[in-house]
């Protein structure tokens, strides 16, 4: 289990180490003209590795992985919800500097992330790596928060526009499901969410990935 786990961290460091690259290499070479393609630049390898982030959650539950089940769970659901209905179903969305912003965000916390848990495998502990490890998400995870409802917010008139997602069952259900209110009270959800990961991270900051106890930071 522990040479599958390695497999696995491996090839999400691999795709998230390519689309961070490609997103630094386009910025240099093109500037800000990069921005506005970078979805259908590296879309599709975020897609796949988002996707595979699910099984994140089975690990957890068949017990190979220690990790908290919760907080892990609502951060792979918060970016599958964002990627997959919010901007990729909606090609004016998926043009906004915002997508950049988040997948940038998304993918430095991810290379240092999937670093951390290989070398964690190997019996590795770089201490610099393991303090970046669990303090970098302090400031990027809720600064990723504030981008998601940003991208939410913007894509609502959109929604409103074509009526995405927007249900209207005949008689005799006449009930009909407006997709732009789903969104804004999903806006609450998120920083919900955002805030029960943060008390839930106390605890969890105490445990590496492998279970061990960490050395607190100074």
């Amino acid at each position: 289990m522990n040479t599958y786990l390695f497999v696995y961290d491996l090839m999400q460091f691999c795709g998230h180490s390519w689309i961070f690259t490609n997103m630094i290499i386009r910025f240099l070479s093109f500037g800000k003209d990069s921005l506005a393609d970078t979805f259908y630049s590296i879309g599709l390898v975020m897609r796949l590795c988002q996707l595979l982030s699910m099984l994140e959650i089975l690990h957890i539950l068949i017990g190979i992985d220690k990790s908290h089940l919760f907080p892990r769970f609502l951060q792979i659901t918060e970016r599958v919800i964002v990627l997959f209905v919010v901007i990729n179903s909606q090609e004016e969305v998926q043009g906004k500097y915002v997508v950049c912003v988040l997948f940038f965000l998304w993918n430095l916390l991810d290379v240092v992330r999937y670093t951390y848990n290989m070398l964690a495998r190997m019996g590795i502990h770089y201490l610099p790596l393991t303090w970046l490890n669990f303090s970098l998400c302090i400031p990027l995870y809720p600064l990723s928060v504030l981008a998601k409802a940003f991208a939410i917010c913007i894509s609502l008139p959109y929604f409103e526009s074509f009526g995405t997602y927007s249900i209207e069952l005949p008689c005799p259900f006449a009930f009909s499901i407006y997709f732009p209110y789903v969104l804004k009270m999903y806006l609450l959800v998120l920083f919900i969410g955002k805030y029960l990961i943060f008390q839930n991270s106390g605890s969890q900051h105490n445990w590496d990935d492998n279970g061990n106890k960490k050395i607190k930071s100074v």
